[in-house]
């Protein structure tokens, strides 16, 4: 499969792209990744979206000096080196990848279409959230696609740290400017999180949005571990 490498900065961190053409791709591509026969019954697209995902991965732990291919765990999420925390997430012909010390969630969404938003507004916001959204400076379909993937990102950044399955109700927005959406955990969260407020950076990429949340070291939560909302592969 054709694919270009490139890096940028975004709130602190060293973000891997890898732009893809998915015309270009190959089953025999996948031979790269050791965990290629747990992709045996995914679409075409699906494959070619995971392959670059996984090379915008390599390339990042390369700057921790690891040399580790990110594996699928249980729950579809990828395997990082220990030590290592870290997020992968693609969209259209771009994939990106993260690696972090702590905790990190990180996503990229294209920007919702006037009637994305109205179809998915129910499902992601409540009355409270679209009054903060529609008070923000921002277009409604940029705010709300924002508030999809800050929730997506803040669910990828706490997988495996959460006692259920969160939904996007599960975390409520309570502030947007031009480069931070602050959100607050709910009891449907973890009862152990209630009002524990968090922040994510944001940023646009071409007719996309970047969205990425790196919790503060001393949150930790307790109880036992379950899945993120979405495939934390992005």
């Amino acid at each position: 499969m054709l694919t270009h490498h490139s890096t940028f900065s975004f709130a602190g961190h060293t973000l891997h792209c890898i732009a893809f053409d998915p015309d270009s791709f190959h089953e025999h591509d996948l031979f790269w990744l050791p965990h290629h026969a747990q992709l045996h019954a995914a679409g075409r697209k699906r494959k070619a979206e995971h392959l670059a995902g996984r090379i915008a991965a390599v390339h990042a732990l390369r700057d921790y000096g690891s040399k580790t291919v990110p594996g699928i765990g249980e729950q579809r999420q990828p395997l990082w080196p220990a030590g290592l925390s870290g997020s992968i997430s693609h969209c259209a012909t771009t994939a990106l990848a993260v690696v972090s010390r702590q905790p990190v969630g990180m996503d990229i969404e294209a920007i919702f279409t006037p009637q994305m938003a109205a179809e998915l507004t129910g499902s992601i916001i409540d009355n409270e959230e679209r009054e903060i959204l529609l008070s923000s400076a921002l277009p409604f379909t940029l705010a709300l696609t924002l508030a999809f993937s800050a929730k997506e990102s803040l669910y990828k950044a706490f997988c495996g740290r959460v006692n259920a399955w969160p939904g996007f109700d599960s975390a409520k927005i309570t502030e947007i400017n031009a480069s931070r959406m602050s959100l607050r955990l709910t009891a449907l969260f973890s009862p152990n999180v209630v009002n524990h407020v968090v922040n994510v950076e944001w940023q646009t990429y071409d007719e996309c949005v970047i969205t990425l949340c790196q919790p503060r070291p001393t949150f930790q939560e307790t109880g036992p571990r379950s899945p993120a909302l979405r495939d934390p592969d992005g």
